[in-house]
């Protein structure tokens, strides 16, 4: 017997658990698995009634009640664009911590969502398809885009931004043309240059956006899968948004939806899950964590 992780970093708002829940709930349809919604933090102090009385589960708890209960066998897939130091250092820590109070378990985890160096065509083209799901609702061209993340303190993490970019950009030149324009933007980064490769705030960049040219609209491609303290109806994107636009009269920013509303995220999931059921024959570069 196996349980199926899938895994995100937490927040302390419902809509993220409840996205990741809906997600998980799509991706056990499609695998006819069980798959259970865990974060690795922060999701514990959730009231359970803003979940509908069922409280949110996180990884260390999880596993320690499945443990308890003789299960030994954990697949784990990480709601995570790339190499986050979440999956590569806190996961396989709190493991060792569990196998230091149950003896030997088998725990294997997955590849991120967009694996470099090959990356992922399937969430370019979620991108690409928000994109121009956002322009076709304001009933404009896409002609200024911004590709906009959390932003990262670890360079290969921003690669994977990068690389989306790149292929963006490509796409966009391909279906509207040569006079697109496509910058990214993170919501946080730390100070200082040895950082610059993190790229500009997200108000920052909007700001000078506006003061270029005040009336042709940017769409913002959110390159988050859930709503939470950026994302989402009352994130921190909406009231900058908000106050640029109050600042500049006359411009208009336009998010796009959510990676995790796409139905082609399952696609991608499904994808990794087949990988690490496949990995013996296949030697795919899954990281294992058995003893």
């Amino acid at each position: 017997m196996r349980d199926i992780l899938l895994i995100d970093n937490g927040s302390k708002r419902a809509d993220a658990t409840l996205s990741l829940r809906r997600i998980a709930s799509g991706l056990a349809e499609r695998l006819g698995e069980s798959v259970h919604p865990v974060s690795l933090l922060h999701s514990e102090r959730i009231p359970p009634s803003e979940l509908h009385g069922q409280a949110a589960d996180t990884f260390e708890s999880f596993l320690r009640r499945r443990l308890s209960e003789d299960i030994r066998r954990f697949l784990i897939l990480p709601l995570f664009f790339g190499p986050s130091r979440a999956i590569s250092d806190y996961v396989p820590e709190r493991i060792a911590a569990l196998q230091g109070d149950f003896g030997p378990f088998d725990v294997r985890i997955a590849r991120a969502i967009c694996p470099l160096p090959a990356g992922e065509p399937d969430l370019v083209e979620i991108l690409l398809e928000h994109i121009h799901g956002a322009a076709s609702e304001q009933g404009i061209a896409p002609r200024r885009i911004l590709l906009v993340d959390h932003g990262s303190p670890i360079p290969a993490v921003t690669e994977v931004r990068r690389w989306l970019a790149r292929q963006l950009a490509q796409r966009l030149a391909d279906d509207s043309g040569p006079h697109v324009e496509l910058g990214e933007a993170v919501m946080e980064r730390r100070s200082g240059a040895e950082y610059d490769f993190n790229g500009e705030l997200l108000e920052d960049r909007l700001r000078a956006l506006a003061a270029e040219d005040v009336s042709t609209p940017v769409i913002l491609s959110m390159l988050f899968l859930s709503p939470g303290r950026h994302a989402g109806p009352g994130g921190d994107i909406t009231e900058i948004c908000s106050a640029v636009e109050r600042d500049h009269p006359g411009f208009r920013v336009h998010p796009s939806a959510l990676v995790g509303a796409h139905p082609r995220l399952l696609d991608i999931l499904t994808a990794r899950m087949a990988e690490m059921d496949a990995a013996p024959a296949a030697g795919t570069d899954i990281l294992e964590q058995t003893r």
